[in-house]
């Protein structure tokens, strides 16, 4: 292609008077990478390169020579001038972000809220769905504080502080003994003990609003009044990627609730020991008033979180400031009254037992497993009004993703509770450590690990009968080459564990269904005995004792040990940048939706990337009239999607869509219907000028498109030869690589698509007119 002198535009943002811009000189290829990142001069292929737009977090960059290329001499080029979108420090960049891991159950609850199926005309129930993903995630803060709470303030401060046995074998807690000094009242060692929690919550806080500042809040390329009416997928409404005002709520409510609730961790015990008969009656009443104000509280933070879902038919800039301050601020508040009046003078008052947890890990469990269970049912109404075969799990797939979030949760708080339990009083049962139910919950780990070996005995049963029927495809595909088994068998295992990908729904299926059984015995078992799995069978058959108790202490260690490989995963991440990329593909996937159902979770790096990306491709084309290749790799061909729909249709028709390696029917197509549909894919085949999707049958990430009708065929390359050679050939004198979901841009198909991709758009069409945006970055 021919490199052309940069046509600036008139005053009126159109062409020149008595000019057409050549637009068939001026051609952009849009590099996107995928999953993992890479660097500029790996994309570009070529060590010099220089940064044309963006910062140190995301940016676009060109090889040196072609920093200037749209306004250098007419010299013809063999391809259009390469760019290289990288974004890989939105996911891998800061070791800090490794401490992400910790908030896995948020990340999978949040992704359950864009899981739900697709839908038409059923608003009503749409809205009822992501309202009950959204009290899920309320419920999963909850949980977590309340887990923080149980071990600072019942474990720490109630049980072990008030025993002395305990409280003699760690001296940093010799302050909070009983007798010991002002400290040792019940009430004052758990308002103390409740800054633990509190600085949790704060964490939290700062870190869902700095992040939001750096990632999120990145305003689209529509203006603040732009309205579009959505077709097949809501990921062309103008305020998608913008969700200031939910996640501002969110937020808030999420505060609220984790204050709450360590000030009704606090303020409870002292409550009810006032309302023992005998007690001061003045203390009697203002227990029933802060319990009466905490009710209160709880019932405006739900308020908050089911009154408003998404606004994404328009850029919404409003944040309901007052709403957003004045929560927190009364939640604190509240706490604050709690701390006060547990910390009041109570001479006879002793810590003894537990503090109320039974009761609070029990409530929580059953409504998460309501919860779940009711978003199936609707989940189910939804599929049924527009079924489609592809699918994960019949529309299911939100409710299984849910439940696993809930049962992360629940895993998490019952191990660190049993091995801090352990920790503090060793063996010698001087405490009576944590609510029963959290040890029933860490008890199900064992069957669960037992079930999910069966399932990875399944997957390996099922990869050697799909290995031998590639064995013959391969052969035939390779047919007059000379054989080698070895080489055979290698291409065929290669192209059966790449199948696998598509059993994952199965996978998912039996374990939230076995979850979800495993944990209403727990909640049954806890209520129905108040005592520990091991205790709870003492009568029973010897094996099923034998098998209760150490169910009970494999599941403690189990639980214990994956924490503590968290933190130290997360610890050598912070030092190791290797091992920071690592982390950071496993956000890859699962950031790349906004934060709708909960305020934790890792901040959505396509919130920054997609704006980046729809600037950068308008702000071009509308300055120089030329053709763009949007190509996308991998995750990168999501990104570019989400992109294309964003695009004006005047900067949408001289764009052309390339994709390879890529997910967007084979994972997010199946797992995220109502955004990635059959219908949604074919409207983005409509809406773009050209698209053109490669694939690799030994890729276990990419696939077709699968577009119904003629639209399939005319996007989908058939399957890419992988290898390119069977043995040694003339062009490959050595042999060559089985190269999966990599180098896709290696095999001579890429650039092939390539030119016939910017041949056939449309170079007579002239330039768009102005519309108040600025021009090219570059």
């Amino acid at each position: 292609m021919e490199n052309t002198q940069q046509h600036r535009p008139a005053e009126d943002g159109g062409a020149p008077s008595g000019e057409e811009p050549d637009g068939s000189r001026a051609a952009l290829e849009l590099l996107v990478h995928g999953v993992g990142g890479t660097t500029p001069g790996q994309m570009l292929d070529d060590p010099r390169t220089v940064r044309v737009t963006g910062d140190d977090i995301a940016a676009v960059f060109r090889r040196a020579d072609d920093a200037d290329a749209e306004r250098g001499p007419g010299a013809r080029r063999d391809g259009p001038v390469p760019e290289a979108y990288v974004w890989c420090n939105l996911t891998s960049g800061n070791g800090t972000r490794a401490l992400w891991l910790l908030l896995l159950p948020f990340m999978v609850v949040n992704l359950a809220h864009w899981m739900r199926p697709t839908a038409h005309g059923r608003r009503r129930t749409v809205r009822l769905y992501g309202l009950l993903v959204r009290l899920t995630g309320l419920s999963l803060t909850v949980l977590l504080v309340a887990a923080a709470c149980e071990v600072a303030l019942d474990l720490t401060a109630w049980q072990c502080a008030g025993t002395p046995a305990c409280a003699g074998r760690h001296s940093w807690l010799g302050f909070l003994s009983p007798g010991e000094g002002w400290w040792g009242a019940p009430g004052r060692r758990l308002a103390l003990a409740a800054l633990v929690p509190a600085a949790l919550t704060g964490l939290l806080w700062f870190l869902s609003l700095r992040t939001w500042s750096a990632y999120e809040s990145q305003q689209p390329l529509g203006g603040p009044g732009a309205q579009e009416d959505t077709g097949p997928t809501a990921l062309n409404r103008p305020g998608f990627w913008y969700g200031r005002r939910l996640g501002a709520r969110l937020r808030a409510a999420h505060t609220a609730a984790a204050l709450l609730t360590v000030a009704a961790a606090v303020g409870s015990a002292a409550a009810r020991y006032d309302r023992e008969p005998g007690g001061p009656a003045v203390l009697a009443v203002l227990g029933a008033l802060l319990e009466a104000s905490l009710a209160a509280g709880a019932g405006a933070v739900v308020w908050v979180v089911c009154r408003r879902g998404r606004s994404e038919r328009r850029l919404d800039g409003d944040a309901d400031r007052r709403l957003v301050r004045g929560l927190p601020l009364a939640a604190l508040a509240l706490l604050a009254l709690s701390a006060l009046y547990a910390g009041w003078e109570r001479p006879a008052w002793e810590s003894a037992d537990r503090l109320p947890g039974n009761l609070t890990f029990g409530a929580l469990t059953f409504a998460q497993g309501l919860l779940v269970i009711v978003l199936a049912c609707v989940a189910h109404a939804l599929h049924r009004t527009n079924p489609d075969r592809r699918a994960a799990l019949r529309g299911l797939a939100g409710p299984a993703v849910a439940m696993l979030a809930c049962a992360l949760g629940g895993v998490m708080s019952g191990g660190v509770s049993q091995r801090m339990s352990d920790w503090l009083d060793g063996t010698r049962a001087s405490i009576p450590g944590p609510p029963v139910l959290l040890t029933w919950q860490a008890s199900v780990i064992p069957p669960l690990l037992l079930l999910l070996l069966v399932m990875c005995c399944w997957l390996a049963r099922r990869a050697w009968h799909l290995a031998r029927a590639e064995h013959a495809a391969v052969e035939e595909e390779y047919a007059g080459e000379a054989g080698d088994p070895g080489r055979t068998r290698r291409i065929a295992s290669v192209r059966a564990m790449a199948a696998l990908t598509d059993r994952g729904p199965r996978i998912l299926a039996v374990t939230s269904a076995a979850t979800l059984l495993l944990g209403a015995g727990a909640l049954a078992g806890a209520t129905a005995t108040g005592e520990t799995p091991g205790a709870a069978a003492r009568g029973a058959h010897p094996v099923l004792h034998g098998a209760a108790q150490t169910a009970q202490a494999l599941g403690s260690w189990l639980i214990g040990l994956g924490f503590v490989l968290l933190v130290t995963w997360g610890r050598r991440a912070y030092k190791d940048a290797s091992a920071r990329r690592t982390i950071g593909i496993l956000w890859d996937v699962g950031t790349f939706w906004p934060r709708a159902a909960h305020p934790f979770a890792p901040p959505c790096y396509a919130e920054r990337a997609v704006p980046d990306l729809t600037w950068r491709i308008a702000t071009w084309t509308g300055a120089t009239g030329g053709r763009l290749v949007l190509s996308g790799h991998s995750q990168g061909s999501v990104l570019a999607a989400a992109a294309a729909w964003q695009l004006p249709p005047s900067a949408r028709r001289r764009v052309a869509l390339l994709t390879y390696g890529s997910p967007l029917e084979r994972l997010y197509g199946r797992w995220f219907p109502a955004h990635f549909g059959p219908d949604a894919l074919d409207a983005l085949h409509r809406d773009v000028v050209c698209w053109s999707n490669l694939y690799r049958r030994t890729d276990p990430i990419g696939g077709p498109v699968r577009l119904p009708g003629d639209g399939g065929p005319e996007v989908d390359r058939p399957p890419l030869k992988d290898p390119l050679a069977y043995g040694r050939t003339a062009e490959h004198p050595l042999p060559a690589p089985i190269l999966g979901h990599s180098d896709y841009q290696a095999d001579p198909a890429f650039a092939e698509e390539r030119r016939r991709l910017l041949a056939r758009l449309r170079p007579e069409v002239p330039a768009p007119r102005s519309t108040g945006r600025p021009g090219p970055a570059a």
